[in-house]
């Protein structure tokens, strides 16, 4: 336990940790401030470097899900099946820019359920955003909102959805029928939901007509693999999930072997594929789960353990709503990856109701949605649209946020909440 003198100087090295993360000062990437953060609390004394191992180390599960996740992406995006998926869609549209709309967002929905919502943000996104404008669509930009939008929206369709829902659970994962009861009904209302208040704010600038001769590009031999790698890492994933296993040693070996596959299909070296991995997600995951330890150790996880477990039993009828809308806004004030790691720690230590945790995993989930620093999703998804020379402002995203996250939030907590079981 760290002593109460050394507690504060551990808040606000974390708070500035974090606040570098979110606002990236300088255009540093976002690793380089957790990894920092944690770092100076060894070097200062105020985490005893054993703590520091065991906050690394706590991470494993989320590590190797990450990494096998993003080679999964990375194969997908380098042998083109997100260029054919976009291009399948924009010819498939007719014509119509609504319609394409509604395919961009199905795609988007289960790139999310399947790869996770980073890959929605990072690989789904350059792809869109070349077939909207050889579609010669009126504006590029509503196609893109989707790839930011739902990509939280779906991401607790599955416990594979979103790195988030590892850290929330962590060993305490339920088993995929269990998931799917608590969360099935309120991942509709939150798809669904967004997709027509989305829809709504941008049909201005869903009219006229899109080209209709867009060419699908031919699906490479590796591409083909690379599908059927997904499709059986998704499935694997699922019976992992069914049975309560830890998801990061299935996710690694699946994106390893897809890698494998292809790269033998095509006689070719697996070098470029791993050079062009985000491996620094990694570091930052691993630099704010030792923050964590160290907050932990702090004793502010018990005094949000004591203050939550009191609200509950003062407020049983509204704690849940209350906790997870939240979560939700608080989300966007210190992102969503270390407030669910902090969100993790709490709730594994406290007497609460399922619904209370099923209410926090919502907030977590949807809650980014509201602004650009809500979750590295959104952060990865802006950081693409910069690729593309296209910008979204904060303040004309947090604008659209405002219409678009609360009611789906609401829906899906009352989802959570009043479901009978």
């Amino acid at each position: 336990m760290i002593g109460s003198s050394a507690s504060l100087f551990v808040w606000v090295i974390s708070a500035l940790a974090v606040a570098g993360v979110i606002t990236r000062p300088f255009g540093l990437p976002e690793w380089i401030f957790a990894v920092v953060g944690a770092a100076a609390l060894a070097a200062l004394g105020l985490l005893p470097l054993a703590e520091v191992w065991r906050g690394i180390a706590s991470g494993t599960d989320v590590y190797l899900f990450l990494a096998g996740m993003m080679l999964l992406a990375e194969i997908a995006r380098r042998e083109g099946l997100f260029d054919y998926l976009a291009a399948f869609a924009a010819r498939s549209a007719r014509g119509s820019p609504r319609r394409l709309f509604g395919l961009v967002y199905l795609i988007g929905t289960l790139v999310t359920v399947f790869l996770s919502n980073d890959a929605t943000a990072v690989v789904l996104t350059p792809a869109v955003a070349a077939v909207a404008r050889a579609a010669e669509a009126k504006s590029p930009m509503p196609y893109l909102l989707v790839c930011a939008f739902v990509a939280n929206a779906a991401s607790f369709v599955l416990p594979i959805s979103n790195p988030a829902n590892l850290v929330v659970f962590g060993s305490d994962m339920p088993p995929l029928g269990d998931w799917l009861a608590r969360f099935s009904l309120a991942s509709i209302l939150s798809i669904g939901a967004t997709f027509l208040i989305l829809r709504w704010t941008q049909r201005h600038d869903l009219v006229g007509t899109t080209r209709t001769d867009i060419a699908i590009p031919a699906l490479s031999r590796g591409g083909r693999i690379a599908a059927a790698g997904i499709a059986i890492a998704a499935l694997v994933l699922l019976g992992a999930s069914a049975i309560g296993a830890e998801l990061g040693w299935p996710t690694a070996l699946a994106g390893t072997a897809t890698l494998l596959a292809v790269m033998l299909a095509e006689r070719s070296s697996p070098i470029a594929v791993v050079r062009e991995v985000s491996w620094d997600t990694l570091l930052l995951v691993a630099g704010l789960f030792v923050i964590v330890r160290a907050l932990e150790l702090s004793g502010l996880e018990r005094l949000l353990v004591g203050e939550l477990e009191a609200f509950v039993a003062s407020a049983p009828s509204l704690a849940a709503a209350a906790t997870g809308a939240l979560v939700a806004f608080g989300t966007n004030v210190t992102n969503n990856l270390p407030l669910g790691l902090i969100s993790g720690a709490v709730v594994g230590g406290a007497e609460v109701p399922s619904k209370v945790v099923d209410a926090i995993l919502v907030g977590i989930d949807i809650g980014p949605n509201l602004s650009v620093t809500g979750s590295l999703a959104t952060i990865l998804w802006l950081t693409a649209l910069r690729r593309e020379g296209l910008s979204f402002g904060a303040i004309r995203f947090l604008k659209l946020g405002l219409l678009v996250m609360p009611p789906a939030l609401i829906l899906a907590l009352a989802a959570v909440i009043f479901q009978p079981w």
